[in-house]
This record gives C-alpha cells, structure tokens and sequence, in this order.
C-alpha cells in the first residue's frame, strides 16, 4: 500500500468515528454512554468496524444491539454527512482493548495506593 491509500484511508476513518460519534449523539439514550473509540476500515474500503465503549458495563450488549438496529439509518446518516467514494457496510462492536486498558488503569492505581499506604 503506498503513503497516499494509507493517509486516505486513516482520513477515511477518522471521519467515520467523527460521523458515528455525532450520530449516537443524536439517536442514544440518555442512560447509557456509548463512545466510539476506533475504527477499523477494510483496504478496499468496502467494510468497516466501529469500536464502542458503553458505561454502564452491564449495558453494553444492549448498546451494541442498538446499534447494530440502526445500522441502516446510521448508513443514511453517513450518506447525508459524509463523503466517501464507498460507503462501507457497517459493523459495531464493544473495544475490549479499551476495557482492557481501564481494567489495567484501575490495577496501577490500586497497586499505587496500596504502596503508599504501606510503604516497606
């Protein structure tokens, strides 16, 4: 792949995180907190997956339902607000690396705590 697909193709997905954010914005709930965090675009650009994280937890599988409900309109919205020379077929799914990475904050910051409390 040369320089040129590679920077039109992370533009092509920094806009549709753009436009998904601004979309779930606009259709979500107002109990639930859904962020999309990356995307992850196809070379030929023809499929994309969008990573979410829901808080709270327990109501992720609910969001992720949601979305996949609105995968259509959200396609809709992307064709109104967008510009893509293909428009992808849509996927959503929970970014288990970003509840990871919380997971992994929230043990440093206990193992932190923990030392100073009681230091050797």
């Amino acid at each position: 792949m040369d320089n040129n697909a590679k920077v039109r193709g992370e533009k092509a997905a920094s806009n549709l995180l753009h436009l998904a954010a601004a979309y779930i914005a606009i259709e979500a709930g107002r109990n639930t907190l859904i962020t999309p965090t990356r995307t992850d675009i196809s070379p030929d650009r023809k499929n994309a997956t969008i990573f979410v994280s829901v808080f709270p937890d327990a109501e992720a599988e609910h969001a992720v339902a949601f979305l996949a409900r609105h995968r259509d309109n959200f396609r809709k919205y992307l064709k109104q607000h967008g510009r893509f020379a293909i428009l992808p077929f849509i996927k959503f799914e929970l970014d288990y690396g970003e509840k990871n990475r919380q997971h992994l904050d929230e043990l440093s910051n206990q193992i932190a705590n923990d030392t100073v409390e009681s230091p050797i």
